[in-house]
Parts: C-alpha cells; sequence; structure tokens
C-alpha cells in the first residue's frame, strides 16, 4: 500500500518536524494557557513512529479537553480489573455542549425510556469506541488524531459537523489489554522497526493483548455483560443511546480495510432503514477512500447477527451499529512486510481510521434530521408495533430463587421491563424445556416480560428460541436464548398478557430471614451458582458442610441430591458465632437457607446417614500459558476469582514438569492443545497424580487430548467421512466440487454454537442439582463413544436432541449418540471429561452449578 495520501503525508510531517524534541504538557490542566498541541508535539515523537502507552494517551486526551473548554468533557464511568481508568471524552460544539444532559434524556425520550416530551430539533450522537482488542493498537493512536481534529478550531469542516453532531469517543474500551501489547512490543522491538514477518516483534506470546485481564474478548460481551469493563460502559451508553456506534478494529495484516454495508447473515430484525444506512455510511468512506486511493471491501465477512457484539447489540438498540477493521493487529506491529511485496506501516493504519472516523461523523452530521426521525420511529414500533411471534415472554415463579434473582439483575442492566402475573392463566404458548408448542400455565408471581416495551426488539432477540438463519456463513455462534442460558422454566406466548409491576405478593425469602435461634442443622438446596457460592465461601470459613448423595425430606420440605447440611455437630468449635457465621454466608451469597430442629428424615436417609457425604475443601489449581487456549483458561479464572471466590493456583505449562501435584487436590485443564504439555512422560505422572487420589478436570481440547490415549476410557468416534465410498459409487460426480463452494461445504462439519439437549443422569454428582437435561451450547462435533464399564456416562445426546442454532449435515452424525460429559476412576482419584465447555464466556450460566459439581462433589 502506498504511503502517498495527505493524510499520511499530514501525520508524518507533523510528527518528523518534532519528533526528537523532549515530550510537553506533561501537565495539560496547568498548561491550559499555551497552544492546542498535536499528537506529535505533545508526545515528542511521530504519531505512527511508536506505540503510546495507555497512560499517555489519557494525559493526550486531558491535555485537547483542557483547550477546548466549552467544547470538550472528559467523562471517568468506571475502571478495569487493574485499575486503569475507563473514560469518554464528550465533544460538541460550543451551543450544543451547554445542553449535553438535554440531548442525552431527549435520546431516551425518543425512546420512551424517560418521560417528558421528546425533540427531533436536537443534534445526533455518535459513539467511536477504539481498541476493544488491545493488540489492534492503531485505534488508540488513530483517536489521538481525532480528537486533536475535533478541538482544532482551524478545522472548519470538523466545527461545522459539531453543530449537529455530538460526539462521544471511547480511546480505549480495553485498557488492560491495550498495555498489555504495547508494553510487550515496545520492549522487543528492534531500533530501527523490522518489517519481516518473522521477526520477533510480530510474534506476540501468549496470551496476547487481545483479551482483558481475565482474558475475556470484550467484543463478545456486549449482550452478556460478564465483564466489569462491559457492564460500566453500558451503563454509560445507556444514559445516551446514540443513533450511531461505531467499533474500530483491526484484522490479519495482509488485509486491506473493511467498512460497511456488513456481510449476511443480517439478523431478521434488523429494519430496513438500519441496512440502508449501512449503505449511506459506506459510501462517504468509500468517497473518502477512493478520492485516496485506498484499497478496501464491503459485504464480506463481518455479519450482523448474533447480539453480542460492538455493531450487533447496538443495532438491537436502534443505533446504526458498524464494524470498522484495518489490516494490521498484534501480529503488524510499526511495519510490517506483506507476501504481495508491499510494507505496511503504522501510520497508514493510523490514517485510515482517522479518516473513516471523520466520515461517520460527517455522516452523522449530514443526516442528523433522518437519523433522529428513524430512532423515534424505532421505539415507537417497538412499544405499540412488537416484532415476531411472541409477544409475552414468561419465567416460572418455581424456578430456584437465586437463578431468578439473576435474571431479573440482568433484565435491570439491559433497561427491560418486566412485571408479575396476577393470576393463573392457561396458554398456549412455547415451552423451552419441551420445545414444543403446548398449552403452558402461568402461575400467579411468574416473572412476565412484554414485548410492548421500548426494548422490545432486544427481547425478542435474547429470548427467540431459534433465531432465524438466513445464511449459514455466520461469524459466530447461532443461538443464545436466554431461558436456555439461565437454565430457567420459561414460555414464549403469542398473546399479550397482563402483569403487575409491584413485586409479587409473596416474596422471595432472603437468605436467613425468620430462622430459629439454634436449629440443629442449616439445610441448603443446589440448584445454583449462588448455592455454590456459598459453599466455597463456608469452606473458607473452616465451616464443616455436608452434602446429601440421595434425596430426602425433613420437616415438610424435599430436598434433591447435592442438598447442602450444615450440622451444629461438627461445628462446635466455632462456638457462639457458628449461627450468624452460617447466615451472613447465605446472606452473601444470595442463598436461602432453611433450620431444622432434628436430625431425622421423614423420608430418605437421616442427617447423619452413611449417604450424606463430608466436603473436603480441595486446593485447586489451573494451568496456563503456551498451549492453553487464552480465553478457555480466562473463563476458569474469572469462575474461581470474581463469581466464586475460591482460591485458584494459576500453574505455567512453561515450568509445570517442575510442580509436585501431590500439594494439590484438583487440576483443571482448560481447553487448548496439549500435545506439547503433556509428552508420555508427562502424562504418565499425571496419571500417577490422579491414581494417588488426584481430581484431573479436563474441559473440550483438553478431553479430545486424553481422548484414545492408554488407561484413559474415552474414545473418540471414527471422524464423518465427506464423501463415503457408497456415496461416490451412487454418484461419481460428487467429486467434482465448485472451488467457489469450498466454505460452505467446510460449514458443513461444523456447529456453530447449537443448542443441544444433554441427558443427564442426575444421580451422579457431576449432575446433582439439575433434571434430567441440560441445555448445552455446543461449538464442536464432540464425537466420542460413550464410557465402557469403569466410566459414567453423565451426560450424552441422544438421537433428536437438537433444540437451535445452525449444525451442518456432517456434524449431525456426529452430535447423534455422544457422550459429552462423564467421570472414570482411575486408582484413588478420578478423571472428569467435560467435552463442553459450561462455563463459556461466562454467560451460559446453567453451566456453572455443573463445573461447581466438578470441582467440589465429584470423588467426595
Amino acid at each position: 500500500m502506498a504511503a502517498s495520501s495527505t493524510i499520511v503525508r499530514s501525520l508524518l510531517l507533523a510528527g518528523g518536524l518534532l519528533a526528537a524534541g523532549p515530550a510537553r504538557a506533561q501537565n495539560p490542566a496547568a498548561d491550559a494557557a499555551g497552544p492546542l498541541l498535536t499528537p506529535a508535539q505533545f508526545l515528542g515523537y511521530a504519531l505512527g513512529s511508536r506505540f503510546t502507552p495507555q497512560a499517555d494517551v489519557n494525559r493526550y486526551a486531558a491535555h485537547v479537553v483542557a483547550h477546548a473548554p466549552g467544547q470538550m468533557k472528559l467523562v471517568r464511568y468506571g475502571q478495569t480489573y487493574e485499575h486503569r481508568p475507563l473514560l469518554v471524552i464528550e465533544v460538541a460544539s460550543k451551543e450544543n455542549f451547554a445542553k449535553l444532559d438535554d440531548i442525552a434524556h431527549n435520546n431516551r425520550r425518543l425512546a420512551g425510556l424517560d418521560l417528558g416530551a421528546a425533540s427531533r430539533q436536537l443534534p445526533a450522537v455518535a459513539w467511536l469506541s477504539y481498541n476493544v482488542h488491545g493488540n489492534e493498537a492503531v485505534s488508540s493512536e488513530a483517536v489521538l488524531q481525532v480528537l486533536y481534529d475535533l478541538a482544532n478550531p482551524q478545522d472548519a469542516e470538523m466545527q461545522r459537523y459539531l453543530q449537529n453532531t455530538v460526539v462521544l469517543l471511547d480511546p480505549c474500551v480495553n485498557p488492560d489489554g491495550h498495555d498489555r501489547y504495547v508494553n510487550w512490543y515496545n520492549r522487543v522491538q528492534n531500533q530501527q522497526p523490522n518489517a519481516s514477518p518473522y521477526a520477533w516483534e510480530h510474534r506476540e506470546p501468549w496470551p496476547g493483548g487481545r483479551y482483558n485481564h481475565y482474558y475475556f474478548d470484550l467484543n463478545r460481551d456486549w449482550a452478556w455483560q460478564t465483564q466489569q469493563e462491559s457492564r460500566q460502559r453500558i451503563a454509560l451508553y445507556n444514559q445516551w443511546l446514540p443513533a450511531v456506534h461505531a467499533d474500530f478494529h483491526e484484522m490479519g495484516p495482509n488485509n486491506s480495510y473493511y467498512f460497511s454495508p456488513a456481510a449476511r447473515p443480517f439478523h431478521a430484525d434488523i429494519t430496513a432503514f438500519q441496512r440502508k444506512f449501512q449503505n449511506t455510511i459506506g459510501e462517504y468512506n468509500e468517497r473518502t477512500f477512493d478520492k485516496n486511493n485506498w484499497l478496501y471491501f464491503t459485504r464480506e465477512v463481518y455479519d450482523l447477527f448474533a447480539p453480542t457484539y460492538g455493531d450487533t447489540w447496538p443495532t438491537f438498540n436502534g443505533a446504526i451499529g458498524m464494524t470498522y477493521e484495518q489490516g494490521g493487529g498484534g501480529a503488524a506491529g510499526l511495519r510490517y512486510a506483506r507476501p504481495d511485496g508491499d510494507t505496511l506501516t503504522l501510520a497508514q493504519r493510523i490514517a485510515h481510521h482517522a479518516a473513516a472516523s471523520r466520515a461517520t461523523i460527517q455522516a452523522t452530521a449530514e443526516h442528523h434530521d433522518e437519523l433522529l426521525r428513524e430512532f423515534e420511529t424505532y421505539y415507537t414500533t417497538a412499544r405499540t408495533q412488537p416484532r415476531g411471534e411472541y409477544k409475552t415472554y414468561v419465567i416460572a415463579a418455581g424456578n430456584d430463587p437465586g437463578q431468578l434473582r439473576n435474571f431479573t439483575q440482568y433484565l435491570d442492566r439491559q433497561e427491560i421491563k418486566y412485571g408479575f402475573a396476577p393470576r393463573q392463566v392457561k396458554a398456549k404458548g412455547y415451552n423451552y424445556l419441551s420445545g414444543k408448542t403446548e398449552t403452558v400455565q402461568v402461575e400467579p408471581r411468574d416473572l412476565v416480560v412484554t414485548m410492548y416495551q421500548p426494548k422490545s426488539t432486544l427481547v425478542k432477540v435474547l429470548f427467540e428460541p431459534k433465531p432465524q438463519l438466513e445464511d449459514s456463513l455466520t461469524y459466530d455462534i447461532t443461538a443464545w436464548a436466554l431461558p436456555y442460558s439461565f437454565g430457567v422454566k420459561a414460555y414464549a406466548l403469542p398473546t399479550r398478557l397482563a402483569a403487575d409491576a409491584t413485586a409479587p405478593a409473596a416474596p422471595m425469602v432472603k437468605g436467613s430471614a425468620a430462622l430459629a435461634d439454634k436449629p440443629y442443622a442449616y439445610l441448603a438446596r443446589w440448584n445454583s451458582l449462588q448455592d455454590v457460592r456459598l459453599l466455597s465461601r463456608l469452606l473458607q470459613q473452616k465451616v464443616k458442610v455436608r452434602f446429601a448423595e440421595k434425596a430426602f425430606a425433613a420437616e415438610g420440605q424435599q430436598y434433591a441430591p447435592g442438598s447442602l447440611i450444615i450440622t451444629r455437630a461438627g461445628n462446635e468449635g466455632l462456638g457462639a458465632k457458628f449461627d450468624q457465621l452460617v447466615r451472613a454466608q447465605a446472606d452473601s451469597a444470595g442463598t436461602v437457607l432453611h433450620a431444622v430442629k432434628s436430625g431425622f428424615s421423614t423420608t430418605g436417609g437421616d442427617l447423619g446417614s452413611g449417604s450424606v457425604r463430608a466436603v473436603r475443601a480441595p486446593t485447586v489449581a489451573v494451568v496456563a500459558g503456551p498451549g492453553v487456549n487464552a480465553s478457555a483458561f480466562g473463563e476458569v479464572w474469572h469462575f474461581f476469582e470474581q463469581q466464586l471466590g475460591y482460591p485458584l493456583t494459576v500453574l505455567g505449562t512453561d515450568y509445570l514438569s517442575t510442580v509436585p501435584l501431590s500439594k494439590f487436590d484438583v487440576l483443571i485443564l482448560p481447553d487448548g492443545n496439549y500435545a506439547d504439555v503433556y509428552p508420555t512422560a508427562a502424562l504418565d505422572n499425571l496419571k500417577t497424580w490422579v491414581r494417588a487420589g488426584g481430581k484431573l478436570i479436563a474441559l473440550e481440547g483438553a478431553t479430545r487430548f486424553l481422548a484414545d490415549k492408554r488407561d484413559f476410557l474415552l474414545k473418540a468416534k471414527p471422524a464423518a467421512a465427506s464423501d463415503s465410498s457408497k456415496a461416490a459409487r451412487a454418484n461419481p460426480y460428487r467429486a467434482l466440487r465448485r472451488y467457489g463452494d469450498e466454505q460452505r461445504r467446510d460449514l458443513e462439519g461444523q456447529a456453530q454454537g447449537s443448542i443441544y439437549r444433554v441427558a443427564l443422569d442426575n444421580s451422579h454428582p457431576l449432575a446433582f442439582g439439575y433434571g434430567d437435561k441440560y441445555y448445552a451450547l455446543v461449538r464442536s462435533t464432540l464425537g466420542y463413544r460413550f464410557l465402557p464399564t469403569g466410566g459414567w456416562n453423565v451426560g450424552v445426546i441422544k438421537k433428536n436432541s437438537y433444540a437451535a442454532g445452525f449444525t451442518g449435515s456432517l456434524a449431525r452424525p456426529q452430535l447423534t449418540d455422544t457422550f459429552v460429559l462423564g467421570t472414570q476412576d482411575l486408582g484413588r482419584g478420578q478423571v472428569v471429561y467435560l467435552g463442553d465447555n459450561p462455563l463459556f464466556r461466562a454467560f451460559w450460566q446453567s453451566g456453572k452449578l455443573l463445573f461447581g459439581n466438578a470441582v467440589f462433589l465429584v470423588g467426595q
């Protein structure tokens, strides 16, 4: 790509004139009386000649804001897990700046979320997000130029755009990942950047800078908001509800530049106007890129289907959501030699993102009337003529109280309104658990989510049982319905159902309310993550806890296997603080305790029965490092630290062979490729540890690694043939494949985030707390034989178990009669196989109890 554009030249010239000088304006607020500095003048080096640490990005933002009084405001909306600030810069003309609060409230009035009369005479809001993936670091460099242009009074064009547009800039969505990448690159780069793809500076080490602190992909977290950064950002986003949201990324270094219109599939609920305006903004970018002779592509790869992204989630909240992708990424560094003989530079990448940012602002400004009119129409239609077959979603009040509390908290974060059924109603509807349309019974106090509300399109997308997929070539998961994700009994009704807005007449009991002073024992049902959290906290407080292996009844209540039993006997050492401690931990964990006056059970084993097992507090380790999938490790790490608060030791693959595993009771192998981590001798050592009483938990790729190895009972099915000899004989032309169809043929062997019904043996501790089935989000073909005698097939997929999402024709046989999860004894220890990941992206709530069972109950 030739560096001949005026934007590239201006960037290099502005930086080159002052690159040798010292950085200035170290205290921007104190220097506000001085001139507005270009990024190069402020930093002391040419923009594009180095990567800028996050602290310097923030300092320059503060400098620019200080030099644009009455036009810019720096808002700290939160902080990362590593305590870096999360910032948004609000930018407007002087006239509009004085009424920023009115503009934000007006958007919410247009949406029907705030009371009061709305106006379409105010500016449209464009929110530009940069660097959600930390090693796509050009974004935070480009935003420095965009900030300067917005503040520069000599830039008459930009000042004109601000008459009709409020711009919100998030200079770095993922500061932790960005600094991880920048600090690494600045440490290893040559004095003269080496463009060779084989140079050290183009080989980012594990885990890379893409992810946040817990190695989560924040661009897959918009809908689920499991991460601290996402929750804080989206709380601010909902205060503004912008009309346009642009998300700036990078892709592989051998690509050009991508902007809208997006690729198929479009989700069915993206409106005609939203599709049209994708083209409109694309046209603004086309003109800019054509003028500069820059290469680009559109309508490929990046679709608008799953609600997880920075383009789709804003789209389902009424915005025009877009992804921008610059060729580069963590592999590109400052200079990168492409196979075509061209050299890609950071300065070029900056110029492209800065130009696309400017084109987006211009398109918003010049179409602000149309954008606000259609934004209002979007929400008016949502409230009065909601889309789709179903008009009401019902979540049964009989679900686990902790899980219901999780569910309502999730709805609150999304600003989705809900109420409660006032009376019993029979209706025709879709039952998520049976997967059928049938007569269902709505009970008083059931949670009711109506489609007649401002966020009804988002409601439909999040609840729809089977999303309509117009094209199987999609970028991510193809099914995600909340009732499956949360594992709750729920219905979708085609009729509108009245609901009370107030809390139910018989509210759920919180924690230890109204318990006897000194009961014989406390009992807690084992149904959700909250119950695992209670166990975790009690064990850390040295409280002795037992669990029931079999169902029992006590004092009029039924308790399923897995129920926790906390007796006074055995906890005498805690003295008078026993009751207060147990109750406080239950309240903190969000669980319900029941007090019993006797150890006698009316049915089943008494509390002192041999079927009641003690839970030992396990010492747990997890493997991380090269060979391990970074995000899969992060899901385990986040589960223990942020969801359970239970101690976890991380063991690096680079020194794992030196670790005395006898120090640990449980070892977790996240998804990954373990061939180099566990060569034959190391694997033999691992088996020796298991035989001595250790518990090995293998997830996804780790399970596949163990399959077919000596002493492990799990065996893979033969791979599905893409072209069997019988089919070839029947049709000799079958082998004459069309080259252009190869990508689609590849899909035949894939399961793209599909939901399957897993049949459970809930008499086994690995499935305690579940019914006879569990809905799993399956992302691989699995393809395992059932475990033979000596192993336990706790979860399997049988025939006709598909529920939702896309599964290719060749993948379907591998997802029929396949093992999913189970255990085997090996000596005095256990191997737990989790072929599917129950912790996927931390949003698949219904799988977390299963993982808790694996850690705490299996083998006890």
